[in-house]
């Protein structure tokens, strides 16, 4: 079976890493690899960690791109990749344009579509953007689906997918943090300092932040480390200059704060190994942080993971200077509730997720696509 993979960022590559060095491995798979390079350089690093190669490049970045432009320049990449290689099954993971684009593509020729980490949903088609919609496009494409938990598998059922195309596997992203917290580690600066501290480490970058919301989350964050002398922060600030500007205007002038530029995959890993605690917006730090058992105060409104809420490894604390502050320094406060949730099980797998998707290829669509083939 001919199984073409394609990717764009960095969040997909790692991700996707774990699963496309099991495909390798796994008798009776032909593994193709196409990255688009929604990203370039943070795909490149995480492609170099994990000695993945592509045997397709689109590179597209290009500066100042769109959604829209990303969309238009896949399908035109992707079409004659298809043509030439013949799949059987395009995988396509997550939520990205390039998820998106990819699937079209795909669902353009008849190929049939598996969807690596599918099913999530935040029931809000604005936050995140364009994610959510990215997502559900896909998952209305897909012909096979690869939930991570049994919320995402209950909302693909919900949509009347059928059951027999589900299969809940835990997350990949597991499986690569696993992989790369074990590697060894080097003396990095921004670290030297923060013996005897509490170490908050956060992320801030989604659209949906950026301005008034931005500005209050910072200020709420700021207020707590002039409360709290104890704790330091560490912020790999995203390199957009609306980030970067708002990030300098609140933290430059305290000296528990630290702003450092954007980390490759396994520094990043190391710092929230170290943290305390991970104040962020992203998405697969929801994931990663309970893996390490790292309470996680997620800046949004709504998230698609809400199995780390139920599970109590992390909190919504909002977006409103009043709501992160509030939450922010009763997690500081209150010891028991920080070994609540540093201790709380990880709902998101046990860092075998990949060896279960290439079983499931295995055991049951390569023997309904070879029917389907004889048919």
């Amino acid at each position: 079976m001919k199984i073409l993979s394609v990717f764009g960022t960095r969040p997909e590559a790692i991700k996707m890493a774990p699963l496309i060095q099991a495909l390798e491995k796994t008798p009776g798979m032909d593994s193709v690899v196409a990255v688009t390079a929604q990203h370039r350089q943070m795909l490149d690093q995480v492609m170099q960690l994990f000695s993945l190669k592509a045997d397709y490049d689109f590179d597209l970045m290009r500066h100042g791109q769109t959604v829209s432009s990303i969309t238009q320049a896949v399908l035109q990449k992707m079409d004659p990749v298809l043509e030439k290689e013949k799949p059987d099954l395009v995988l396509v993971h997550g939520d990205t344009t390039t998820t998106f684009a990819a699937a079209l593509a795909a669902f353009y020729r008849h190929i049939p579509i598996g969807h690596v980490e599918a099913g999530l949903r935040s029931g809000d088609k604005a936050a995140p953007f364009p994610e959510e919609i990215n997502r559900k496009l896909t998952d209305a494409m897909a012909d096979w689906f690869f939930a991570p938990t049994q919320t995402a598998a209950g909302h693909l059922k919900a949509e009347n997918i059928p059951e027999d195309r589900i299969f809940i596997t835990g997350n990949t992203v597991i499986d690569a943090l696993l992989q790369v917290t074990a590697m060894p580690e080097e003396d990095y600066p921004w670290l030297r300092d923060i013996q005897g501290k509490r170490l908050l480490t956060l992320t801030c970058h989604r659209r949906e932040n950026w301005g008034e919301p931005m500005r209050q989350i910072f200020a709420a964050i700021r207020r707590v480390l002039l409360e709290k002398p104890d704790c330091r922060l560490i912020f790999p600030a995203h390199l957009n200059p609306l980030v970067q500007q708002q990030a300098h205007a609140a933290f430059d002038d305290l000296p528990q704060a630290r702003i450092i530029a954007p980390l490759d995959y396994q520094p990043f890993a190391v710092l929230m190994k170290k943290s305390d605690l991970i104040i962020t917006d992203s998405g697969g730090l929801q994931e990663e942080a309970p893996a390490l058992g790292k309470p996680v105060l997620v800046l949004r409104q709504v998230t698609e993971r809400p199995e780390a809420i139920a599970a109590g490894t992390a909190d919504l604390a909002g977006v409103t200077f009043d709501s992160v502050y509030a939450k922010l320094s009763r997690l500081l406060e209150d010891e028991a509730l920080y070994r609540r949730m540093s201790h709380a099980a990880n709902p998101y797998g046990d860092g075998h997720a990949a060896e279960q998707i290439c079983a499931i290829l295995q055991e049951h669509v390569a023997p309904t696509l070879a029917g389907r083939l004889e048919a």
